[in-house]
């Protein structure tokens, strides 16, 4: 069974093992060039191709590896001649599980291996400065392509579509139904569960112009909310004004509407005195900036915790396929 799950999966695992060599030798040649510098502007593509190379493994190990791996034996009526000789269904569906699963795994394991080396100065310089704006590696978009969290998405996207394969039995409709289901979790953990798998820090800072590093403002003009610069390295959550009472403001108080500069406005800027008077006259007014984060000490604790939640999902799916498969004739 292990010999026939091979050949029919072989040259899937061989085109993306080979895509991740191609991979491999691009991020060895050019990964040495990048130790040392402090600007890495000019590597800002190939630093997003990163990211995106992984999440397209991804959807590949979903979409390509998974869903066809039962579907098209189901669709073609194949998995009744098996059946009906000495292979079981439960050995059949385990050895194509086992068998997929560990290759996405390790698939998804090397390429993070190799990106995260790759982009070690990158986030070594990012987890350093606090008002850079660089991307550091808790942002949700960096964090899924790092460490070992690739490794849970890989085993959870490949059982993933397996599980919707032996729903719809449809090839094609089971590829596009795992892809915006995929979607859909990638895009609900960072906002609805990774934010609170670890508690977070609450920090009050107090208003000065010195620390202001971000105005916003709707289309009348209107200053709604000030941002205070990020602690170095971490992922934040909120950056907002309360009041003395401790209430979140929104729009900012007239005092501000008064002396600092409106968003798209031909206004000349105000002096450097004018918004320190601001801003000192917000403090005496008791205002002050709350910011919620993720430091990036959090790092680590979450791509356990996610990744131990990932593969918990993965086995729930696991047994749903087994009982499923119970049901075909």
């Amino acid at each position: 069974m292990t010999w026939l799950t091979w050949r029919q999966f072989r040259i899937p695992a061989v085109s993306v093992y080979a895509g991740l060599a191609v991979i491999g030798v691009i991020l060895a040649i050019t990964g040495p060039n990048l130790v040392g510098r402090t600007d890495f502007s000019d590597d800002e593509t190939m630093y997003g191709g990163t990211i995106l190379a992984v999440l397209l493994l991804l959807a590949v190990v979903g979409v390509f590896w998974g869903v066809p791996m039962i579907t098209r034996e189901l669709e073609t009526g194949t998995h009744s001649l098996i059946w009906n000789q000495s292979v079981t269904r439960q050995r059949w569906l385990r050895t194509k599980l086992g068998f997929g699963g560990l290759t996405a795994m390790v698939a998804a394991g090397l390429l993070s291996l190799a990106v995260g080396w790759w982009a070690s100065p990158i986030d070594a310089l990012a987890a350093q400065q606090s008002g850079s704006g660089m991307l550091t590696r808790m942002s949700p978009v960096v964090f899924v392509a790092r460490g070992i969290v690739p490794i849970g998405y890989a085993a959870f996207a490949f059982v993933l579509g397996v599980a919707v394969g032996i729903v719809l039995r449809r090839t094609v409709a089971a590829m596009a139904v795992t892809l915006v289901l995929l979607a859909a979790v990638m895009v609900a953990v960072p906002l609805l569960i990774r934010p609170y798998i670890v508690p977070a820090t609450t920090d009050l800072v107090a208003i000065k112009d010195s620390n202001i590093v971000q105005i916003t403002g709707n289309r009348a003009g209107v200053v709604e909310s000030l941002g205070v610069a990020r602690p170095a390295g971490a992922w934040v959550l909120a950056n907002e004004t309360l009041d003395a009472a401790g209430n979140v403001v929104t729009p900012l108080p007239a005092v501000v509407q008064n002396c600092l500069p409106k968003p798209g406005s031909k206004d000349p800027m105000p002096s450097r005195q004018s918004v320190t008077q601001c801003m000192g006259q917000l403090s005496d007014l008791g205002y002050r900036q709350r910011l919620i984060y993720q430091p990036g000490s959090h790092f680590w604790p979450l791509q356990w915790i996610e990744t131990a939640l990932l593969l918990l999902l993965s086995a729930l799916l696991t047994v749903f396929c087994f009982r499923r498969i119970r049901q075909l004739s």
